[in-house]
């Protein structure tokens, strides 16, 4: 097993944030490279040695991994001590159909699994909180940053203009190209069509821009919100890309623990 490689964000000294790459991962892996995702053909031994891995290298136990059953929705769930009291088969039940989880828990790694959709983070430093969020096409649609934004609102307090926001690696508007009915979609919701949408031969979707278009409505600051930039599909040596390699390939888990 080699240690992962993993791409770090800078939002505070009280957090770890980061994404993993391809790099790194067990010899057995049937995906090409360090893989924790459970929905990609791979080897289970693989993915438990990548597991324990990762959990050494960001200094937590393996019980406080905590990634949900994701399902392209908008559900939000809070990861309190409740959680971690109960049985397994009770905790998988709660991770199930939910797109992005929050905590206020020191030593608890919350992340989302992605291969093109985009990962986003959030850090609120006045109440020592945090958001894990899928937003692939589907989830931005349905706003989930808007739900979890002001999901941390009520739960703690949060003051969105104080929000530090990561947008993870993941497809970019280049590579992105959508059908009419895609691009429908998003403009039946009210996005920006002009500033995120461009026509080639097919549409082209920036989802990029569209979740910040999301956090700055509710009132994040440009300046706070911090791209990669980094598109999965051009950058498969680092990154899996499932529009480029099938869905079969393994996943980028993209995590923030609080210190």
């Amino acid at each position: 097993m080699t240690p992962p490689v993993l791409h770090l964000y800078d939002l505070s000294p009280r957090v770890y944030a980061f994404s993993t790459t391809r790099r790194g991962g067990s010899p057995q892996s049937l995906c090409g490279g360090f893989n924790i995702g459970n929905t990609s053909d791979e080897c289970p031994e693989a993915r438990s040695a990548c597991v324990g891995a990762l959990c050494s290298a960001i200094g937590i136990d393996e019980q406080h991994l905590i990634f949900p059953h994701q399902t392209h929705g908008h559900e939000v769930r809070r990861v309190t001590t409740d959680f971690f009291a109960l049985a397994p088969q009770a905790r998988q039940m709660m991770m199930e159909g939910v797109d992005a989880l929050s905590t206020c828990l020191s030593g608890v790694c919350i992340g989302v699994s992605t291969a093109d959709c985009v990962p986003v983070l959030l850090y609120d430093a006045a109440h020592h909180a945090a958001a894990a969020i899928h937003a692939g096409w589907k989830g931005t649609v349905q706003r989930i940053v808007l739900h979890t934004v002001s999901h941390m609102q009520q739960q703690y307090g949060t003051d969105s203009t104080q929000l530090q926001a990561v947008i993870g690696p993941s497809i970019s508007p280049a590579r992105f190209e959508v059908g009419d009915e895609v691009y429908e979609a998003f403009a039946t919701e009210g996005f920006p069509m002009s500033e995120i949408a461009q026509r080639y031969d097919k549409w082209h979707i920036d989802l990029w821009r569209s979740n910040s278009f999301l956090l700055t409505e509710m009132g994040v600051p440009p300046e706070s919100i911090h791209t990669s930039g980094i598109c999965t599909y051009d950058n498969t040596d680092r990154f899996f890309s499932a529009r480029r390699e099938t869905i079969h390939t393994g996943r980028i888990f993209t995590g923030i623990v609080l210190r």
